[in-house]
Parts: structure tokens; C-alpha cells; sequence
């Protein structure tokens, strides 16, 4: 049998489970916002105990990053991730997450061929794109201030 596009379009969007999109708009806010209060209670528990600011600043973002991974390898984050869509993909969170997925699903294949080779599968094009961006923007930024 043979069908052209637009019957194919018809037959996928009868098919095709509805996505309650203000629900799942909600969800991801809230989602989002609980971590970004997550790393406000970290950013107040850290300047309690009296350490510099210098080193909260990296302390905070470490670990949520912390956090985020063991939950990926306790596989409860993907849980949290069905239900709060971009609430938990957009945070620093979430670029925890993408690294460290391919690294437990590959584990198997061994440190190097397995974990080495696949961890930055999904996050390499993210680093890569952020690098690029950061040097065309250096430059962009280099010739408004100082000129050529």
C-alpha cells in the first residue's frame, strides 16, 4: 500500500497522543523553580557555615551537578524529567543529566570504549557549541570595545 504525505500526516496525528501543554508548561515551571530553590537553600546553608563567596559560587553549581548525577544513576531523575519536561532539562541540572546518561547506559562496554566514548555523546555538541560561541562572541566583543 502506498500513501503520500499528507495521508501520513492525517493517520501520525490520529494517532498521536495530545500533550496537555498547560499542565506540562506548569509542571516545568514549577520543576525548574523548586531546583533554582534547591540552590538557594545550598547558597544560604554555605554562607552559614562562613565560607567565602568565592567559593560558594562554585561550591553551589558542584553540587547541584552532584545531585543531579546521583539521581541519573539511580535512574530517578529520568521519573522526575517525564513529568517536568524542561523544568529539569534547561538547569545546570539537566546538562548534568545529559552527560551522565550516556555514561551509565554504556558502562557495560568497559571504561574506555564504553564510559570514555559515549559520556560527552549528547553533551559534546553543547560544549562545543558554548565554546564557539564564546570565542565568535570574544571577538565580536574585542573589535566593538577596543577596535581594530
Amino acid at each position: 500500500m502506498q500513501i503520500n504525505n499528507k495521508e501520513y500526516s492525517e493517520i501520525v496525528e490520529l494517532r498521536s497522543v495530545k500533550s496537555p501543554k498547560t499542565r506540562d508548561f506548569v509542571l516545568s515551571f514549577v520543576i525548574g523553580g523548586l531546583i533554582c530553590v534547591v540552590g538557594e537553600l545550598l547558597l544560604k546553608i554555605f554562607e552559614r557555615l562562613n565560607i567565602s563567596p568565592d567559593i560558594i559560587a562554585m561550591l553551589v553549581p558542584s553540587t547541584l551537578i552532584f545531585i543531579s548525577a546521583v539521581l541519573t544513576g539511580l535512574k530517578l531523575y529520568e521519573k522526575i524529567a517525564k513529568y517536568a519536561g524542561a523544568g529539569t532539562l534547561v538547569p545546570i541540572t539537566g546538562f548534568a543529566n545529559a552527560v551522565v546518561s550516556p555514561a551509565i547506559e554504556f558502562k557495560n562496554e568497559g571504561h574506555v570504549l564504553g564510559i570514555g566514548a559515549k559520556i560527552f555523546t549528547i553533551a559534546g555538541p553543547v560544549i562545543l557549541f558554548g565554546t564557539v560561541s564564546s570565542v565568535i562572541y570574544g571577538i565580536v566583543y574585542y573589535i566593538i570595545k577596543v577596535g581594530l
